[in-house]
């Protein structure tokens, strides 16, 4: 897929330390992941080859040679019951926020869900983060459950949001 000069390939393992860097980046915001401390190149190999194109499939949205963001499927709760679910994470680059990618990333994943035999998609986002959700609400997600104080965050007790959406 190519709009506005920006590409979106699957990831190749040359990929993975932008990925590591984008995803560190987000780490200090305190509103995108749960990870306190930034991960390592090396901590993500593993979680890199659970990817696969034909299943699970991991994209990096490009922008020349620079990787703008990326975006992951991964399985849900890991039993085959739940293979028509899949869980979606998207990453910007703080240099590229603001100018779609995260709309481009997400039409790319309903575009695919068909194919990848997808059902449902589901976010876990923090109630917090009002950007995320409201990108994720503006494609059809809807909140499907609400965790409670279940993280904290510099001794804040924050609310995770189960939002998903059925792909039709």
């Amino acid at each position: 897929m190519e709009a506005q000069g920006y590409r979106i390939d699957y990831a190749v393992n040359e990929d993975l330390p932008a990925i590591v860097d984008i995803y560190n980046s987000t780490i200090s915001s305190r509103k995108v992941t749960a990870d306190l401390e930034p991960v390592t190149v090396e901590s993500r190999i593993r979680w890199f080859e659970e990817h696969s194109n034909d299943f699970r499939p991991l994209w990096v949205m490009r922008k020349g040679d620079q990787i703008a963001a990326w975006m992951s499927l991964q399985s849900f709760y890991g039993r085959p019951a739940y293979n028509g679910t899949a869980e979606i994470s998207i990453y910007v680059s703080e240099h590229f926020r603001g100018v779609g990618a995260g709309s481009q990333l997400i039409t790319k994943a309903l575009e695919e869900c068909p194919r990848l035999g997808v059902s449902n998609l589901v976010g876990f986002v923090f109630g917090h983060n009002e950007p995320s959700l409201k990108l994720l609400q503006k494609f059809g997600f809807e909140q499907w459950g609400l965790l409670p104080g279940v993280a904290e965050l510099d001794g804040i007790k924050r609310d995770l949001v189960i939002i998903g959406r059925s792909i039709k």
